[in-house]
């Protein structure tokens, strides 16, 4: 398979990158933010989570945020529903796309959502019929799919099983995601290779955390068997809950660099989305964690 000449990046960092802020970032930043990544060229950005602020209160605000957004055309505003009180509050708020989830690791979604990897996805499947009728397209994420905190290593099948349900259920698009960033090239070959038994290469995204340094070499292998569509979080965004310190979902400044420097072409402005992870590094009081663009600040400066 040819390295593809393009590459669409999803950013999540609103969605996935802030979550876990235990300070609260107010809605009005998180809307300068999407405002920022959509100027900088974004077409695909993950907003927010529409799930209870008892568990996540990080994203109480999701409608005020969404209200907030100035809408660009032809770019895709997509939210997290976990279940259909989540769908139902959502759709008030017209998102372009719902994403909805299931872990890999049966371990894993017994002691998250207390019921198997099968149940997890079945509970899916009102959402996305919802949806599908409303006319709002419908992505899905699977969580583990190289590794995970309880259970280890993850075999590839497991993937395939989730993409399975997750195709039955009429979810169009699958985010596969190295969920604790313990995954290698190879690995994560493979985990791609499951899901593309039930999704063409134009419906798969990899999905890469940083927390071994290995996001940036599974990106490259992914690329290199013509994966096209990569979720990533400006300035690097996101803490990794089971990895103390650690890193989490790869910078998007740090791929649109790797990127541009293979002239794989992204529609992105690299400058202007430091500057967007540069703002909402400093609101968090902390320096982006790129690489590419902590190297290119300092480059600003001389």
């Amino acid at each position: 398979m040819a390295i593809p000449s393009k590459v669409k990046i999803i950013d999540v960092g609103p969605r996935d990158g802030l979550q876990n802020e235990k300070e609260p970032v107010p809605a009005a930043v998180k809307v300068e933010l999407v405002h920022r990544l959509q100027d900088a060229g974004l077409k695909e950005i993950e907003v927010t989570s529409f799930v209870s602020p008892k568990w996540v209160p990080q994203m109480a605000d999701n409608a005020e945020v969404m209200a907030g957004i100035q809408r660009k055309p032809g770019v895709r505003y997509s939210v997290l529903t976990p279940n259909m009180k989540g769908y139902e509050a959502a759709v008030l708020s017209k998102p372009d796309e719902i994403v909805v989830f299931g872990a890999a690791s049966e371990a894993f979604s017994q002691k998250n959502i207390n019921c198997s990897i099968e149940e997890s996805i079945e509970r899916f499947r009102p959402v996305a019929q919802a949806a599908k009728a409303a006319g709002i397209a419908v992505r899905g994420a699977i969580s583990c799919a190289v590794g995970c905190p309880y259970e280890g290593e993850i075999a590839p099948e497991r993937v395939a099983l989730v993409a399975r349900l997750m195709k039955d259920i009429g979810v169009e698009h699958v985010g596969v995601a190295d969920t604790i960033g313990v995954g290698t090239p190879l690995k994560v070959q493979r985990a791609l290779d499951a899901t593309l038994q039930y999704y063409s290469v134009d419906q798969v995204s990899g999905h890469f955390h940083d927390t071994y340094g290995m996001a940036l070499a599974n990106t490259l292998a992914c690329l290199e068997m013509g994966i096209w569509h990569y979720d990533t979080s400006s300035a690097g965004l996101g803490g990794c809950p089971y990895a103390k310190g650690a890193t989490g979902n790869v910078a998007t400044e740090d791929v649109v660099y790797l990127l541009h420097g293979m002239g794989i072409e992204t529609g992105i402005d690299l400058d202007k989305l430091i500057d967007a992870g540069k703002f909402i590094s400093d609101f968090l009081q902390r320096k982006p964690h790129s690489r590419a663009a902590n190297a290119l600040l300092t480059k600003r400066l001389g």
